[in-house]
């Protein structure tokens, strides 16, 4: 769903449907379906309703391997979204969408101690890691069972092992291993097939670089290494399809992305045109002791907040995000609603807090805050 902010600029808003239990596109195709008319059906009525609406993928790495891999499946995709008046302009490589998959090939986590430059395969990375199409640790079920709205928190899993770079049970490594650049590249692939046509750009969302547990100075190193390259390859994938990607890096509490403070100093070399943070505005409002002045703190560090999630519509984010929003500037452009209730009504909630900011659908002009 596309808003109009005062200042003019697009601000799109949408739900998020998770596809962690899919490990095939026709899988994916399926689950897809269901959701989009659960969707549509609790939005009947609503303002937004009707005409395009905006979701937020959560793919696993199966699918993403799967899709990366099958240029007919990516077409099949965008083709289905249309068909359903659906616009993809996020996907999601963060904890919340880990559903299986691992690292083969080297060590999990073996990341910073691994042997580059390994060939053959294109599908394996620098450290000589390769994302397969199936795990020992299996999907995370999604609460409604059938790919619908709504998602897991995100929450680590307590059984990962930061020893190892887990950043979640069933999920690849941290940013310390060649594979969660892998993975991140994949989806901005898959990405920028599904973008709209009228639409030039979209963004990945990712974890908050690793554990804070166990981040050495040889982890430090090859994760700076990882974003290196991540923010090149961005680069040349945008010069030769003509779209850009962006990726948005989580903070969350315990990760080397922690605190405002953590976060600006863990990415201050970063190349602040394509890589970012996103930011869950109920980990924020909950960890964070001032979250407006902590906005602040990355926006003057020259961090963009290039995507907002909202997985908690009762946690008190209206004030960081009417904050984020201000009459002025829009410094978000994507919002994302991953709630726990039913999909569109927290979807309803969200669209009725921003029209209170002075956002409004794209078609009608601006109020006057």
């Amino acid at each position: 769903m596309r808003l109009r902010h005062p200042s003019g600029r697009i601000v799109h808003l949408a739900c998020g449907v998770s596809l962690i239990e899919a490990r095939t596109p026709a899988e994916a195709f399926r689950m897809l379906d269901a959701a989009a008319a659960d969707l549509r059906a609790g939005l009947s009525g609503h303002t937004g309703g009707t005409g395009t609406l905006g979701i937020a993928l959560r793919l696993p790495h199966p699918l993403a391997a799967a899709l990366v891999d099958d240029g007919r499946a990516r077409t099949r995709l965008r083709a289905e979204l249309d068909a359903r008046s659906l616009e993809v302009l996020t996907l999601s490589g963060g904890p919340d969408a880990e559903g299986g998959g691992e690292a083969t090939g080297t060590a999990a986590g073996a990341g910073p101690g691994a042997t580059e430059g390994v060939t053959g395969d294109p599908r394996v990375t620098e450290g000589g890691s390769r994302m397969t199409g199936e795990g020992s640790g299996g999907a995370r079920v999604a609460e409604s069972g059938t790919g619908g709205c709504g998602s897991p928190n995100g929450d680590p899993s307590p059984n990962g092992d930061p020893e190892n770079g887990d950043d979640a049970e069933g999920g690849i490594p941290d940013w310390s291993d060649p594979a969660r650049l892998q993975h991140t590249l994949d989806l901005a692939r898959i990405l920028v097939d599904l973008l709209p046509e009228d639409e030039v750009r979209g963004a990945v969302n990712t974890c908050g670089l690793g554990r804070r547990a166990g981040w050495d100075d040889a982890r430090e190193r090859a994760g700076a290494r990882h974003l290196g390259r991540l923010s090149g390859r961005l680069a040349d994938l945008a010069w030769r399809v003509g779209r850009a990607v962006r990726a948005g890096f989580q903070p969350q509490q315990g990760y080397v992305l922690d605190s405002p403070e953590d976060t600006v100093a863990a990415l201050t070399r970063v190349d602040k045109d394509r890589l970012g943070v996103c930011l869950d505005l109920a980990r924020v409002v909950r960890d964070w002791p001032a979250p407006e002045a902590g906005v602040d703190r990355l926006t003057d560090a020259g961090l963009s907040v290039i995507t907002v999630r909202i997985t908690e519509p009762s946690a008190g984010w209206q004030p960081v995000l009417r904050h984020l929003l201000a009459a002025d500037t829009a410094r978000t452009e994507y919002i994302e609603v991953d709630g726990h209730g039913p999909a569109a009504a927290d979807l309803a909630y969200v669209m009725g807090q921003l029209t209170t900011i002075g956002l409004v659908p794209e078609s009608e002009p601006c109020a006057t805050q």
